[in-house]
């Protein structure tokens, strides 16, 4: 059986499927054995003569097979429905844990873990814990049961030749389980080479684009062809292992057979057993069955290796805990003041702190642009106010209530986020938009109104299904503006006390940027607003104005008071305005 913390209860939730199941499996194997014995008889019959002279006991046996072909048909369908359907249930249900998990994980998690090796755990390791609880379970029930009974009724027929016949038996037992543990190792390994060819291949579509731009693909094709072979080599490595099992405990029983038959000839041939032809036959029919018994052994083994070694790797994923945790968390209407208090904030993979002593306020109701060169720590401030990572106590206040004292939920819920890259899903147009609510529950009014606001309706109307139009994966169909606008849009139909704007309008045209601008100051009038960007033209219309450099706040103040004292922000408009220029001419 397959035992840990993640799987344990599993076998009291579904006790009724493994109960009928294993009790179906039983008597299919109890019956099973009673037909070796029925043309035991016949053939001993036929040879005497006797069964030609009483037609009833031919009858009588033939009632009785097809009486068993129908108890082994009921047993059999119950079996595999109870057994294999219990498979089926503990794989769902352990997907439905490692993606409720997956969700609760925080932020950092997903900067340290790739796509394709999370998405490895989600199907072929789920399959191989599926595979053992279903086929494993049979096994183990098959080896135990049929076995034992088989090797009782040759024991009764000629205790000899049994007790000569489990010498290799033990052999193949002790051969088994060496090589399952080497089994165990390759397996491990063998997944690992799977999980880095899924990584790189997920890799390769969702960047396709860059690519082709780059004329990349000979060079991706010979990568590929390295990790493919890689996988390749994994893979036979650990079938050899398999492969040497199966071959070593087939040889075995081959000789098994040709030692039964020597046996057997010798003991009918001789007059101290009596022993005939018909139980000769009957006899090799029990080994016969017992030869899936002994097979399974080493395919339990086999399979045993590779879902305990599937297990430890999904173990590791629910075993991560996550960073962001509500502890002691308080209640408090936001209402869209903002303070950072002294913040110092240090990636823990990192030697230095990517914010230092960052200190401001926003008052309620301002438009504040938050401006800087690329790695200025922008969009880590970002993620900070959105609770994606832990800060100091006290370090940054929401309506001076310390962000860390509320429910990450609750912070979440108050802002409204447009992110830097525009993630949007393989879903409609309209159901992008309504994301922050169940889309049935938000009328096409409201999203005709989001879609106004953020200029992208004019779009979304010459698209042939319109509002319906499915994007494609990451809202590829999408030009970038395109992209920006529709998640501008999903952001303001939420409508929260606290927008956030992520370098949200760097795509669009100048003219666009404008009327968006004009738009939300219009819309969010006494509702906090934040544009973060390294445009001057998003923020110098804005209330105020904060300055990073390198992880610190330079400068604060309006556009015409920065222009005054502020050195750097000086040269950032010269800069722009020159290149305006250029790009003009």
């Amino acid at each position: 059986m397959l035992f840990g913390k993640y799987v344990n209860n599993f076998y009291r939730k579904y006790f009724w499927f493994f109960f009928f199941g294993i009790v179906a499996l039983i008597v299919v194997d109890y019956f099973q054995l009673l037909i070796p014995e029925i043309f035991g008889n016949l053939i001993d019959g036929a040879e005497s003569g006797t069964i030609f002279t009483n037609h009833q006991e031919l009858n009588k046996a033939v009632m009785w097979i097809g009486c068993i072909a129908i108890i082994m048909f009921t047993g059999r369908f119950t079996w595999r429905y109870c057994i294999f359907g219990v498979g089926v249930r503990i794989e769902a249900d352990m997907r439905d844990m490692m993606f409720l998990h997956s969700e609760e994980l925080s932020y950092s998690y997903y900067k340290k873990h790739k796509t394709g090796a999370l998405m490895a755990l989600y199907t072929n390791d789920l399959q191989t814990i599926r595979s053992y609880f279903g086929q494993g379970t049979i096994m183990l029930i098959d080896f135990i049961f049929l076995g034992a009974i088989a090797l009782v009724k040759m024991f009764i027929i000629n205790w000899i030749i049994t007790l000569v016949i489990l010498i290799p038996a033990v052999g193949i037992a002790i051969c088994s389980l060496f090589l399952g543990k080497r089994m165990e190792e390759k397996f491990r390994v063998r997944q690992q080479a799977y999980e880095d060819l899924s990584d790189f291949t997920q890799e390769n579509f969702t960047g396709i684009s860059v690519i082709k731009a780059f004329v990349k693909e000979e060079e991706e094709k010979k990568e590929f062809n390295n990790i493919n072979t890689d996988n390749y080599n994994k893979n036979m490595a650990f079938l050899r292992y398999y492969m040497l099992l199966s071959i070593a405990i087939t040889l075995i029983l081959n000789l098994i057979v040709a030692g039964i038959f020597a046996g057997g000839v010798y003991f009918i041939a001789g007059t101290s057993f009596n022993f005939t032809i018909g139980n000769l036959t009957e006899y090799v029919s029990y080994f016969n069955t017992l030869t899936w018994p002994m097979m399974a052994i080493g395919q339990l083994i086999n399979l045993r290796s590779q879902a305990k070694a599937s297990l430890g790797r999904v173990s590791e994923l629910l075993d991560e805990v996550p960073e962001i945790r509500d502890e002691n968390v308080i209640t408090s209407q936001i209402q869209g003041k903002i303070t950072f208090n002294h913040l110092t904030f240090q990636y823990s993979d990192a030697d230095t702190p990517i914010l230092s002593d960052i200190s401001f306020v926003i008052n309620k109701g301002q438009m504040v642009g938050i401006l800087g060169k690329t790695g200025s720590g922008k969009s880590t401030l970002v993620d900070l106010l959105l609770r994606m990572y832990n800060v100091p106590a006290n370090s940054i206040l929401l309506d001076d209530v310390d962000i860390m004292k509320l429910s990450f939920k609750q912070v979440r819920d108050n802002i409204g986020y447009v992110p830097q890259d525009n993630f949007l899903f393989s879903d409609t147009v309209r159901n992008n938009i309504a994301f922050a609510f169940n889309a049935d529950e938000v009328d096409d009014k409201a999203i005709v109104d989001s879609a106004i606001l953020s200029d992208v309706h004019d779009n979304i109307v010459e698209f042939a299904q319109g509002y319906q139009t499915i994007l494609g994966e990451r809202g590829v169909t999408l030009s970038g503006g395109q992209k920006q606008r529709v998640s501008i849009a999903r952001a303001l139909i939420k409508n929260p006390p606290i927008m956030i704007f992520d370098d949200s309008v760097s795509a669009v045209d100048t003219k666009t940027e404008e009327k968006i601008l004009t738009n939300l100051r219009n819309l969010r009038h006494n509702k906090t607003t934040i544009m973060v960007s390294h445009r001057i033209s998003t923020v110098k219309d804005l209330d105020m104005i904060i300055l990073l450099d390198e992880g610190k706040v330079v400068a604060i103040g309006n556009h015409n008071e920065l222009l005054k004292s502020s050195p750097l922000y000086q040269e950032m408009v010269r800069l722009q305005t020159l290149e305006e220029e250029v790009n003009n001419d």
